[in-house]
């Protein structure tokens, strides 16, 4: 018998790879180290590797979280909180290169915010914008990147928010190893308690096998 069939103290894994969330990240970093090796100079701008590091460090929490999942909830959720922090880094130094260069941050009614907000709905990975960088001005790939940002933000903080009423419902790993715990003992004791009771029936049964013999071997009047 398998007492602990129920009793599951890790969470079932997660494929961060097809993370909606995570494939936008990705994106959104293959677009940074392109629009920074274009745009920004080389060498004597910290920017550069400042934009990078916080575009990979959201991606790479990501990850981290994700696997760190299977064991804690309080870090998976904790490091999305990290990834979430460098995307909105991430996304301030967009802002301040279109305002020091005099470009134009899109705004919600924007007709080309429009077209683009709904292409990146729909559309998760580098290989989907690739093609179109080449034709694209430092205006156009920084209104994409900061679409991605908030998409990808928007996403995550749906994604914790899930985590968290599942952590309230199921708690974190010491909690599941109790219940996991408590429904083996539980199972042991029932399975005892089965064996007792059958053992008392086959003893019963014994007895009355017993008499039967007993009357047969008994001589007749």
């Amino acid at each position: 018998m398998d007492y602990n069939a129920k009793g599951k103290v890790l969470k079932k894994a997660v494929v961060w790879k097809n993370l909606y969330f995570y494939r936008k990240s990705d994106a959104l970093y293959q677009l940074t180290v392109a629009f920074c090796h274009r745009y920004l100079p080389v060498y004597g701008d910290r920017t550069v590797d400042q934009m990078v590091q916080a575009a990979r460090s959201g991606k790479q929490n990501i990850v981290e979280g994700s696997e760190d999942g299977l064991t804690s909830s309080e870090m998976e959720i904790k490091l999305l909180n990290v990834a979430r922090g460098s995307l909105q880094e991430l996304r301030a130094d967009y802002i301040d290169y279109l305002n020091t260069h005099h470009l134009s941050i899109w705004t919600a009614d924007n007709e080309r915010q429009q077209r683009m907000r709904e292409f990146c709905h729909s559309h998760n990975d580098f290989s989907d914008y690739e093609p179109m960088l080449g034709q694209m001005n430092d205006e156009e790939m920084a209104n994409l990147a900061l679409t991605l940002c908030h998409q990808t933000d928007k996403m995550m903080c749906s994604y914790i928010e899930k985590l968290e009423r599942d952590f309230v419902t199921e708690g974190g790993i010491k909690e599941r190893m109790y219940v996991a715990r408590n429904d083996y003992r539980k199972a042991q004791d029932a399975h005892i308690q089965a064996l007792e009771a059958e053992n008392v029936q086959l003893r019963n049964k014994i007895k009355e096998l017993e008499a039967i013999i007993k009357n047969l071997g008994s001589p007749r009047k």
